[in-house]
């Protein structure tokens, strides 16, 4: 959801790529269904791990909780945003996570 959020909110001015520490296999169908309803199609998208060639190539890394098992890359700047995985939330939660996800992504492209 983050990466394309913010690829909407940055129209075309900045790149993200989207990883994680423990990926899934594939993008929760409750996520494809909540960002179809804001025309986003994530079904053919495939989670990836993050891994330090990820971090590195980065300006900002935004982290999601994930701690210690994050790379940390000297010279880059890095945010956390605590929020809750996805998985197996009711879809009314995943509309609710998706909506505070387009928000920061909103300000963090206004901010870039």
């Amino acid at each position: 959801m983050s990466q394309a959020l913010f690829e909407r909110a940055a129209g075309g001015r900045h790149e993200a790529r989207s990883a994680g520490t423990e990926p899934a296999e594939r993008v929760h169908p409750e996520v494809v269904e909540a960002m179809r309803e804001i025309d986003i199609d994530l079904d053919g998208r495939m989670p990836q791990k993050l891994s330090d060639e990820l971090a590195e190539w980065a300006d900002v890394v935004v982290t999601m909780g994930c701690g210690d098992a994050c790379p940390y890359i000297p010279g880059r700047r890095y945010i956390d945003w605590d929020l809750p995985d996805p998985k197996g939330l009711p879809l009314d939660e995943v509309r609710a996570l998706r909506d505070d996800i387009a928000q920061r992504t909103e300000a963090l492209a206004a901010e870039l």
